[in-house]
């Protein structure tokens, strides 16, 4: 998956792929990472009233840079970091919007 990509396809543990929309994707050089926030297309629970489910990743890319691994979030401190760099991204998506 390169960076800034729309919508990439994950496989779950019982081996099944989704599409999902990929919302934001930054790097932190405190923790050495990548990481890809996103939610998973076509829920048939979707109902523009309600909240989606997001999900946060870190991302390594393979070698030939066309797709890669997600990889859990490790500590507390990684998932704080992440909260708040959505938020600061949230933000600015609302100032943009006003």
């Amino acid at each position: 998956m390169e960076h800034g990509m729309e919508t990439m396809t994950i496989v779950d543990e019982k081996g099944q792929e989704h599409v999902c929309e990929v919302i934001f994707t930054f790097e932190s050089e405190d923790y050495g990472k990548s990481y890809v926030l996103y939610h998973v297309l076509g829920d048939e629970s979707e109902n523009e009233d309600e909240e989606i489910e997001i999900f946060a990743s870190s991302f390594v890319p393979s070698e030939d840079g066309e797709d890669g691994d997600l990889m859990p979030v490790e500590s507390d401190e990684e998932w704080e970091m992440i909260e708040e760099v959505f938020g600061t991204f949230l933000d600015e998506q609302d100032e943009d919007e006003e």
